[in-house]
């Protein structure tokens, strides 16, 4: 990964024609391809390593909503206020992992941004994850210098992501650049396949028992839920079974080791989010005293962890992982919780409650 100091760059960064964009050919040349690039509808657009927001903004003008992430605070600083009065939002955070939590999107947009990351091929997989179906990852990249990504290793690292691949010569457009250029410019607009059959996020939760208290912990810098209560919880991965999901995220969130036999089905319950797409979470209960003491293994996404009782949880949870804890206390099985639009993902005492509980058939046996 190149090393460099984006926040003492930012002062004179929009000093580049390509940069800030205040050439009007330049500007109209730039204006001109994301017309082509981006989906003739408004539509949701992730712009990362955004840097001053000279894109985002040709994007907010052509009708899209852009969310724009940075690493640099300096150009962050100066995106937000380029893009003040526009409805774009722009957060501090890593462009391989932005940090944007269960939203989904449009089109991701990169310029000049994966041959500064150390795993381009993992930022990318990622990155398409963050699409919708139909979605794109539109990637402005090159080679000059010695540094950059030659388009073919990135049209190899999309194939596997989409359904089709333009690629697209920039050098030879000195309106672009605000003059020549002889090195090797280029975009890559890799569009995914349209909905087809449903598919979910499977999630996985733990029920950590210790008497009638459960374990929680609050979550942090995620961009999702940041600063309220949850339960240890993950994602199943490709190959993986709910059960060998539940034991990877215990040891990799609260140090715990528990075997399969260790965990009992606690719940399963179908989610969606405000605003988001349906997932299913299945939660499992453990006792304590089978996996030792848990201790807090990724501060960086974690502030605390603390142990709560099971019949007065904290106000401050997320709202679903405290339908399905009470769920669970009251001995149901099987819920429905379906968030409205406009819901909070923050539990609520007095907002409609949103969990169904789903009979289990007893049969006539």
């Amino acid at each position: 990964m190149t090393t460099i100091d984006w926040n003492a760059l930012a002062v004179t960064f929009d000093q580049e024609p390509d940069h800030g964009l205040t050439d009007p050919a330049v500007r109209r040349a730039w204006a001109e391809r994301l017309r082509q690039w981006l989906p003739p509808h408004p539509s949701d657009v992730l712009d990362l390593g955004c840097g001053t927001g000279s894109l985002a903004l040709l994007a907010t003008e052509q009708g899209h909503r852009v969310t724009g992430v940075d690493l640099s605070p300096e150009m962050v600083v100066r995106a937000r206020a380029k893009l003040a009065g526009t409805g774009a939002e722009i957060l501090e955070g890593s462009g391989d992992r932005p940090p944007v939590g269960e939203r989904r999107f449009d089109v991701v947009l990169a310029r000049h941004m994966v041959w500064l990351l150390p795993d381009p091929e993992a930022a990318l997989r990622h990155w398409a994850s963050l699409l919708r179906p139909g979605g794109r990852l539109v990637l402005v990249e090159g080679v000059w210098a010695g540094d950059g990504l030659p388009a073919e290793r990135l049209t190899k690292a999309l194939a596997p992501l989409a359904e089709r691949i333009h690629h697209e010569r920039l050098s030879q457009d000195p309106a672009l650049w605000g003059r020549a250029v002889d090195d090797d410019r280029y975009a890559l607009v890799a569009c995914t396949a349209a909905p087809r059959r449903h598919t979910e996020v499977i999630d996985v939760h733990l029920v950590l028992r210790r008497g009638d208290e459960v374990l929680l912990a609050r979550r942090a810098n995620t961009g999702y839920a940041d600063g309220l209560w949850h339960a240890p919880s993950g994602h199943v991965e490709d190959g993986e079974d709910v059960r060998a999901a539940m034991v990877r995220e215990a040891a990799e969130e609260i140090g715990v080791q528990l075997a399969p036999g260790d965990l009992g089905a606690a719940l399963v319950m179908q989610h969606r989010g405000p605003g988001g797409q349906p997932r299913t979470g299945w939660f499992f209960e453990a006792d304590h005293d089978a996996c030792g003491e848990p201790y807090n293994r990724e501060p960086d996404k974690c502030s605390e962890i603390a142990w709560h009782r099971l019949d007065a949880l904290p106000g401050d949870m997320v709202a679903y992982c405290r339908a399905g804890l009470e769920a669970y206390r009251a001995g149901e099985r099987f819920v429905v919780h379906w968030h409205e639009d406009g819901d909070s993902i923050a539990y609520e005492a007095d907002a409609p409650d949103r969990a169904v509980v789903l009979p289990v058939s007893r049969g006539d046996r």
